[in-house]
């Protein structure tokens, strides 16, 4: 089916293999900007173009004014311009973060971002400044940006990655009296080489490699020397050009030739780029050159294609085509992809082709496009998805409407259809089209926005300052904002004076800031770097993870705040944090101070100190005047060591009666006494009693007789009496002093009864002096203590005076297992008594 549709700048260069050239922007650089006395350094995937003086003729020209770097977007928009004022500027280039890299004769490569603002510089070496550089190329790594330079002794350095520069030289080539003529960069096993012509001969030189490589190439015409070397974007694919005008076009291993042509030409391209196949990254089917006023496109079949432009005529290599820059115009060039060229070629059959001209007559009302659908019913699916394919590859808006609606039209006749990759055309295209803006100025293509991916680029409209964009293509793409947020929050710290302005913006902004993923510490921190303090003080109070804000807080010496976050969050190990910082950079005084004012981290603190530093602990409560707690310490270090307690008591005391603890006081004091008689003791009777307590010092005094003393101590520390008489029953009961236990009962009126005597005496198993104290207890006791003794009878007759038939009761249940029947009849016949008369 043929239709001329969209195809005014499509060509041919051979069979199949269809280009065409697509208008990008028309251009209006400002009129002291004249392409032909320029160099253009353009950055790949749509990035900012660097535009300056001609080098070469400003060194003829003898001129010693400084140039000036101009930086447009591809639509012709002034981005910033840079005076330079450093030395002789040798050549220029982007990175793929688009950082202007900027190569000067001594080897020093300066950094440069978009807006012209400096970043930093590095050197190629000493030996490059020595020495000169004579050319540079900046070339793409794997994963950087690269640099190599050669110097007026045919060195080459190279540096692989320009944010991390390490500098290593490439093998040298054969001497000779002859000078290099070309030479190029190029990726091989994700090793950096370099291809360098002189004459006919090819050398190929590689990193990590101690020897030069000597490479060949056949041709079919006569030539003298390889003028000029170009490597695709992809590395692949290698053009060179001869002084008589001949092209070779063939693999970057040298090993396969893809043709021979002749130019027809004796003066040496401008330039020469390969166009990438759109539909496969890999391949390469056409180069472009470019001379004044000319650009010539050769196909790897021998085809080609001329087109006249201006004088000055710069191409840009890209990855899925080649870019053309004249003083008014700025194009791609491109392999047409097949899904195009199935829709729109001429002599086409193909089902998109019809379903789209099914469409266009469906819109006229037509009949025929029934016709055309029946044609390609069975393929109806594959239809669509071409379409849908297509339209993503154009850049004219009106042929992406007419392409997605055939697409939505055929749709609608597949049962069941998926719609997700309509539905991501869509969002791709809108997309697509937004960046193509002549106000934004970055025209990527369909498979450029895939490489690149969505989050690069909205970092490069954010880095523009397209915040508005950004955040509406964010959404679109269902993607986070917060990075774009932040970079907004960034800016306007940067750049706007009214800190009370911004904390409003920002608080009306960012209502939910940790749904929206924003963290206010991160705002903060770039406030404090940029030398607002307070604005980065303010906006930590908005912060509402502590985590986060405390350790900012304490960078800023504002302690306080930070450790009033940590206490309020309860957070121990923050409180610790905020604790170990204040120790280390804040006097002891005004420390001791700030953490009076929070108890919480007053008390993590003491336990801290109670753990690792005691005298600090001690210090605490000297300075506070808790004589309570430096007497429990003082009383605890004291009890490690009993040696230390003589000496610390009377302090102990003290401080005990400061607090107010006139118990804990006088036991303190007590305690001191008990001591110093120790001490005579055990100088008297030659043992231990030194570290004894007051019940086992007078206990040992007891059994060795010393009543007297004893006594006397129990005065002077004022033992109780009843302390005293349960002391002395025992050892009296444990030496079988029956005697003078007796006499000892009987010497004052007992404090604590007579049942202690009982109780000593059935343990020494003295019944008999058992009852002389039982008899001296009270009556309800009498009963229990005769049955304790075994003695029966008598507490049967006892409690049958009482009246208590329950123990009664209790007596005849013990008494039962003594076999005594006649004892047990007369408790019976107490009980049957008693119950008689009840």
């Amino acid at each position: 089916m043929s239709l001329l549709y969209n195809i005014g700048d499509w060509f041919t260069l051979g069979h199949g293999n269809t280009y065409r050239k697509i208008e990008l922007y028309q251009l209006e650089f400002p009129e002291n900007i004249n392409l032909e006395h320029m160099n253009v350094f353009a950055a790949p995937y749509g990035g900012p173009i660097a535009i300056t003086k001609n080098m070469k003729q400003l060194t003829k020209t003898g001129s010693s004014s400084k140039p000036i770097i101009y930086i447009f977007t591809c639509s012709g928009h002034l981005l910033s311009s840079i005076n330079w004022n450093s030395g002789a500027l040798l050549t220029l280039g982007w990175s793929d973060s688009e950082d202007l890299l900027c190569i000067q004769e001594d080897g020093v490569v300066l950094i440069y971002n978009i807006f012209g603002q400096y970043q930093h510089k590095f050197s190629m070496g000493q030996e490059a400044a020595d020495t000169k550089v004579i050319d540079a190329k900046i070339f793409a790594t794997y994963q950087a940006t690269g640099v190599a330079v050669m110097t007026t002794h045919f060195r080459i350095f190279i540096v692989n990655n320009y944010k991390d520069p390490k500098v290593r030289l490439l093998p040298e080539i054969p001497k000779s009296s002859l000078d290099p003529a070309s030479w190029a960069v190029i990726m091989e096993d994700r090793r950096t080489t370099c291809l360098i012509t002189r004459e006919q001969e090819i050398f190929k030189v590689k990193q990590d490699e101690n020897i030069c490589t000597a490479m060949g190439i056949s041709l079919d015409f006569d030539y003298k020397t390889i003028r000029f070397i170009s490597v695709s974007f992809n590395n692949r694919h290698v053009a060179m050009c001869t002084n008589t005008g001949i092209l070779w076009m063939g693999s970057s291993d040298l090993r396969t030739k893809y043709c021979e042509f002749n130019t027809g030409r004796t003066e040496m391209p401008k330039q020469m780029e390969w166009c990438i196949d759109a539909d496969d990254p890999l391949k390469a089917e056409a180069l472009v050159m470019s001379y004044p006023s000319i650009l010539l496109i050769v196909g790897i079949n021998g085809d080609s294609n001329i087109y006249t432009y201006d004088p000055a005529v710069f191409l840009i290599p890209e990855m899925d085509g080649v870019r053309v820059l004249t003083n008014g115009y700025h194009e791609l060039v491109q392999k047409v992809p097949k899904c195009v060229s199935n829709i729109f070629g001429i002599s086409i059959s193909e089902p998109s082709s019809f379903l789209f001209e099914s469409h266009r007559k469906f819109s006229e009302r037509s009949h025929q496009s029934d016709e055309y659908l029946c044609l390609i019913f069975d393929k109806i699916d594959v239809a669509v998805s071409e379409c849908i394919e297509a339209a993503s590859f154009e850049f004219d808006t009106e042929t992406q409407k007419s392409l997605m609606r055939a697409a939505q039209f055929g749709k609608g006749f597949i049962k069941g259809h998926n719609p997700d990759e309509y539905i991501q055309v869509c969002r791709n295209l809108r997309v697509l089209n937004a960046l193509r803006e002549k106000d934004i100025g970055i025209p990527l293509t369909y498979y450029q926005l895939r490489h690149l991916t969505p989050t690069v680029v909205l970092d490069r409209l954010v880095f523009r300052k397209h915040y508005g964009l950004a955040i509406q293509i964010a959404k679109h793409l269902n993607l986070s904002e917060s990075r774009i947020l932040l970079h907004w929050a960034y800016h306007k710290i940067m750049f706007e004076k009214n800190d009370l302005e911004i904390i409003q913006k920002f608080v009306q902004k960012f209502k939910d800031p940790t749904s929206l993923g924003i963290s206010f510490c991160a705002i903060a921190k770039k406030a404090e770097e940029v030398g607002k303090t307070d604005l980065a003080i303010q906006l930590l109070e908005l912060e509402p993870n502590c985590s986060l804000q405390v350790p900012l807080l304490l960078k800023l010496n504002e302690n306080k705040k930070a450790l009033l976050a940590a206490t309020q969050s309860g957070d121990t190990n923050l409180i610790y944090m905020v604790l170990m910082h204040l120790k280390v950079s804040t006097p002891l005084s005004k420390f001791q101070m700030i953490i009076r004012d929070f108890p919480l981290a007053q008390n993590l603190y003491k336990k801290y100190c109670q753990l690792n530093n005691v005298k600090a602990l001690k210090d605490i409560y000297m300075q506070e005047d808790d004589f309570l707690a430096q007497a429990e310490m003082s009383l605890e270090e004291a009890l490690d060591s009993y040696i230390k307690l003589d000496s610390s008591l009377i302090e102990i005391s003290n401080n005990f009666k400061k607090g107010h603890k006139d118990v804990e006081a006088e036991l303190s004091e007590d305690h001191r006494k008990l001591m110093k008689q120790q001490k005579v003791l055990e100088e008297k009777y030659a043992r231990a009693f030194y570290g004894l307590s007051l019940h086992d010092t007078i206990r040992e005094l007891l059994v060795l007789g010393d009543v007297k003393l004893a006594e006397k101590i129990k005065n002077d520390i004022k033992m109780s009496d009843k302390h005293f008489w349960y002391l002395r029953i025992e050892v009296l009961g444990s030496n079988y002093q029956w005697d003078e236990l007796e006499k000892f009962s009987k010497s004052k009126k007992s404090p604590i009864g007579f049942e202690p005597f009982v109780e000593v005496c059935l343990k020494g198993r003295q019944l008999t002096e058992a009852k002389k104290y039982i008899n001296k207890c009270r009556d309800d006791r009498k009963i229990i203590w005769y049955n304790r003794a075994g003695l029966y009878e008598e507490s049967a007759k006892l409690a049958f005076e009482l009246r208590d038939i329950d123990s009664l009761r209790n007596i005849h249940n013990a008494a039962s297992t003594t076999n005594n029947r006649e004892l047990i009849t007369k408790i019976e016949n107490f009980i049957a008594a008693m119950s008689g008369k009840k």
